[in-house]
């Protein structure tokens, strides 16, 4: 049965203040729609652990840098009903841009130090609008939990430290990244791939794997990281943003991996944004 979609605040608060009403536990699965394997790992991790599943659809405006970049991303609203229509989620909530950022909205939640590095370098204001949303996205679902993946890291951190800092009564969770056979981190943005550049983008995942059990064995990132570059730019990505080992916590720049590490990665392929990371573990 296709869940019913809400879009307005008042709605959203009134149902959700009746499930409170007899205790009980509610998961949030925050999404900007195009939904995936990846997304609906997320929703199995909520309905196995919460009594009611709110799946979050919005394509927020305020962290895209680039106007043809938000003009870009795909809006698959009515397939994605569709595709969370087996998991029995109890509703939609797909709020109008009013109930998100209503007349003479004026504020915005930054998280300082973990949001200058990595992508926060490269797209100036994309935190920014990514707190800022995401505290409203707590604040007008009331969950108990809310559910993200390993794929977007940094932000995850952030999301974190921001629900931390604001005192938020919420538990983030974080679920591992899905991969396509490729290895291919699952994106919505994955849509925007031809079948060629979709060949391509799959020799991301095996140069970070290959680059970080030399990392476990000892070995220096510094020269690793032209080695990975290279290998990249031969697999036909040429333009690579970043290639950074850094601690998982604090995201803090690492020449080796002497605490719990992440190593990442952002790359274009066929105008085509995608990042990456995975775990090092300690040599």
């Amino acid at each position: 049965m296709t869940a019913p979609i809400i879009r307005k605040l008042s709605d959203i608060r009134a149902l959700t203040a009746g499930w409170k009403s007899t205790g009980e536990r509610i998961g949030v699965v925050p999404t900007m729609g195009a939904l995936h394997a990846g997304h609906m790992s997320l929703v199995e991790a909520a309905k196995a652990e919460c009594d009611r599943v709110i799946v979050w659809i919005f394509v927020n405006p305020k962290q895209f840098n680039n106007p043809e970049d938000l003009a870009n991303y795909p809006r698959t609203e009515r397939d994605d009903a569709a595709k969370l229509a087996p998991y029995a989620v109890d509703v939609v909530y797909a709020p109008d841009v009013d109930q998100v950022y209503p007349e003479g909205f004026a504020t915005t939640v930054s998280v300082s130090g973990l949001t200058e590095v990595l992508c926060g370098t490269h797209r100036p204001g994309h935190f920014d609008g990514v707190a800022t949303v995401v505290s409203k996205i707590f604040l007008q679902t009331g969950a108990d939990r809310a559910y993200f993946g390993e794929k977007d890291f940094q932000q995850l951190q952030v999301v974190r430290r921001m629900a931390r800092d604001l005192d938020i009564p919420i538990e983030v969770v974080v679920c591992p990244t899905v991969r396509e056979t490729s290895g291919l981190a699952l994106s919505s943005r994955n849509l925007r791939l031809s079948s060629a550049a979709h060949e391509v983008a799959a020799n991301i995942y095996p140069v970070l794997r290959d680059l970080a059990e030399e990392l476990e064995q000892g070995s220096r990132f510094h020269p690793l990281e032209a080695r990975g570059r290279a290998r990249l730019a031969e697999a036909g990505i040429k333009e690579v943003e970043y290639l950074e080992l850094r601690g998982e916590t604090g995201l803090e720049a690492l020449d080796h991996a002497s605490v719990p590490a992440r190593l990442f990665v952002a790359a274009w392929v066929d105008g085509v944004r995608l990042i990456d990371n995975v775990p090092v573990r300690p040599a």
